[in-house]
């Protein structure tokens, strides 16, 4: 289990010895039906991140922010080194050639050389489609466009399918839905034998389970909020987690987990919460 030596600067090694902050900003939408922040909102969600010491965002192309995030980083003033920046290829853009050509749109939109981590979103092309997609991500490395890849939303079938070409960069991360009712464990287990890092977004369930009786009673004997024992049961449980807010208090607050641990007592009570409940309303691992 982690515990209090954990930091708002906390970052843990890929398996390729690149570091990945622990605490990033998720940039997509807030709920169902709703559109990622674009404009003046995310570029003030960005510099409001950077302020508040995040050093960590995630992005994708069918956000539509790529351009604004790159805007926001310039402003903050922040080397582009200290920052790591993660962004995704989209269904429609996958294959080899195409995944190479939005890779480079979207290293133009960021306004940067070279992208920290970069995901396949989804595994919903299916077969050839996502191992050629991958294929080029190892090639982008080569390149040196992208530093580290991997793939979001893969299920135990997705991530044996990959693993079964040989590739040789094994993906440093699987990036999915995680939270207290949907803790994915057989995903998990796979990824932690391959020394693949599970990223966690809806951390907070997009607000479905803020109210959670059981969440609430242990939120409040740590003294802290809902989304805060959220956030840190993920990193007691070694997760990359990517809260997401517009608000810039919510930003905040969403640092405040470093300070108190969630006794085992209270982990297993989180744990044993699951009922498959998928905040975001899509779940592509169960594809193909």
């Amino acid at each position: 289990m982690m515990n209090q030596r954990l930091s708002l600067s906390s970052t843990v090694t890929m398996n390729n010895g690149h570091k990945i902050p622990l605490l990033g900003i998720g940039m997509g939408g807030m709920g169902e039906g709703t559109e990622a922040s674009q404009g003046e909102t995310a570029q003030n969600v960005i510099l409001w991140a950077l302020e508040s010491g995040y050093r960590h965002i995630d992005t994708a192309s069918i956000y539509g922010n790529e351009e604004d995030i790159g805007i926001g980083i310039i402003k903050s003033g922040i080397p582009r080194d200290q920052i790591f920046i993660t962004t995704k290829i989209w269904d429609i853009d996958q294959g080899y050639e195409s995944t190479i050509m939005a890779a480079e749109t979207s290293l133009s939109k960021l306004q940067t050389s070279y992208i920290d981590l970069l995901l396949i979103h989804s595994p919903r092309p299916g077969s050839q489609t996502r191992i050629e997609s991958y294929r080029a991500l190892q090639e982008l490395v080569k390149r040196g466009n992208v530093r580290s890849i991997g793939i979001s939303n893969y299920a135990v079938k997705h991530l044996k399918e990959l693993m079964e070409t040989n590739p040789e960069i094994i993906p440093v991360v699987n990036q999915i839905e995680v939270h207290p009712w949907n803790n994915r464990k057989e995903i998990i287990s796979y990824c932690t034998e391959h020394k693949i890092i599970v990223e966690a977004f809806s951390p907070l369930t997009r607000g479905k389970k803020l109210n959670d009786r059981v969440l609430v009673n242990i939120a409040e004997k740590y003294n802290k909020s809902a989304a805060q024992i959220l956030i840190r049961w993920c990193l007691q449980n070694n997760f990359v987690v990517l809260p997401k807010s517009i608000n810039k208090m919510h930003i905040i607050d969403n640092t405040k987990v470093y300070d108190f641990v969630i006794e085992e007592e209270d982990m297993k009570i989180l744990d044993n919460l699951d009922e498959y409940l998928v905040a975001g309303g899509w779940d592509p691992s169960t594809s193909d």
